[in-house]
C-alpha cells in the first residue's frame, strides 16, 4: 500500500533473485480498513517510494543473474472496483472474496472487513497480473495464511512466497504505521517484540504447553503498562494488549499444546495510545501522536526436524 520500508524492498530484492521480471503493486485498497480506521490519514509517499525502487532496480541491473522491476501497477479506485464504489460496512455492497473462518480470528476479531478486503483486491491483483510467484512479508503473518488458503481453494495458478520479518535494530517490527510513533511511543512499541521473543525462549527451552509459553509474554506486557501507568502524563505512553497467541500454523486456532510435527505461529498485537500530554519541543510522528496506532508481531515456532 505504498510507504515503503526496508521489508517491502527485500520482497522485491527476493522476487528479482527468483524471477526476470518483477511487478509491484502500490495501491492503498480502501475495503481493508473499516469506517472508523486510518484510510484517510495513511501515510502516501509516492515520489518517495519511486526513488527507492529506482535505487534497488540500479542495484538489481548490476547484479548477475537477477531479475529487474519491470513495472509498477498503481491503479485507480474504478480501476480496481469498477462497477460499484468500495465499501467498508457490514455486510456491505460490492462482489467480495471471503475466507472463513480464517479472516475472521485474531486481526479478523479486531477488524472484521480487513480480510474480505485484503482478499479481495489480491485476487483482483491476481487476475489482473497472472503472476508466477507472489511475496508477502512474514510481519503480516495472518494474511500470509489467508492468501495460501484462498490460492489453494480457487485453484488459483501462482506460488505464494513468504520473506522474513525485517526488524528495526531493537527488535521493532517494519511497519509503514511506524510514521505515526514520535519517540516516546515508538520507545514503548518495543514491548510487543520483547513480550513474543519471551515466549519464543520458552519453547526454544523445551516448553509446549500453552500456559507455559505465553505466561512470560503476559507478564513482558503487564509489567510495561504498569511502569507505564506511574509515570506522569508528560512522560508515559499508555498501549493496550488487543491479543497474544498461540495458535496453529493452518487453521490459525489457538492451541493447549504445541504439536511438535506442525509447530506454531505465536503472534500479538498492541495499540499505541495517543499521547495525553506533549512535552515542548517533542520528537512526534506523523500526525502528533495523537492517534492510535495498532501494530502486529509474530514469531514462527518451528516444527521438529
Amino acid at each position: 500500500m505504498g510507504a515503503l520500508h526496508e521489508g517491502h524492498l527485500s520482497l522485491v530484492r527476493q522476487a528479482a533473485a527468483e524471477n526476470s521480471d518483477v511487478f509491484l503493486s502500490i495501491y492503498v485498497n480502501p475495503t481493508q480498513f473499516g469506517i472508523n480506521e486510518d484510510l484517510d490519514s495513511y501515510p502516501k509517499t509516492w515520489d518517495a517510494d519511486m526513488e527507492m525502487l529506482a535505487d534497488v532496480d540500479s542495484k538489481l541491473a548490476s547484479t548477475a543473474g537477477s531479475g529487474r522491476i519491470s513495472a509498477v501497477f498503481a491503479p485507480t479506485t474504478i480501476t480496481m472496483y469498477p462497477t460499484l464504489p468500495p465499501s467498508s460496512e457490514i455486510p456491505g455492497k460490492g462482489s467480495f472474496v471471503l475466507i472463513t473462518p480464517l479472516g475472521n480470528m485474531l486481526e479478523g476479531a479486531s477488524r472484521p472487513v480487513f480480510f474480505r478486503g485484503v482478499a479481495t483486491v489480491c485476487m483482483k491483483l491476481f487476475n489482473i497480473v497472472k503472476p508466477d510467484r507472489v511475496y508477502f512479508g512474514q510481519k503480516d503473518v495472518q494474511q500470509t495464511v489467508v492468501i495460501r488458503r484462498m490460492v489453494e481453494d480457487f485453484h488459483l495458478d501462482t506460488e505464494v512466497k513468504i520473506g522474513a520479518t525485517r526488524r528495526e535494530p531493537d527488535g521493532l517490527a517494519l511497519s509503514s504505521r511506524n510514521v505515526y510513533l514520535g519517540s516516546r511511543r515508538r520507545r514503548v512499541a518495543t514491548v510487543l517484540s520483547q513480550a513474543l521473543k519471551a515466549a519464543e525462549l520458552q519453547f526454544v527451552n523445551g516448553k509446549r504447553s500453552r500456559g507455559d509459553i505465553l505466561w512470560p509474554a503476559n507478564d513482558v506486557a503487564l509489567s510495561k503498562a504498569l511502569q507505564q501507568d506511574e509515570l506522569p502524563a508528560a512522560m508515559r505512553a499508555r498501549f493496550e494488549v488487543d491479543y497474544i497467541s498461540l495458535a496453529d500454523p493452518d487453521t490459525l486456532e489457538e492451541v493447549d499444546e504445541v504439536d511438535e510435527t506442525k509447530g506454531a505461529i505465536l503472534s500479538g498485537a498492541i495499540k499505541m495510545q495517543p499521547l495525553e500530554e506533549l512535552q515542548e519541543g517533542e520528537d512526534c510522528g506523523l500526525g502528533g501522536d495523537s492517534m492510535p496506532v495498532r501494530l502486529i508481531d509474530n514469531i514462527i515456532l518451528k516444527p521438529s526436524a
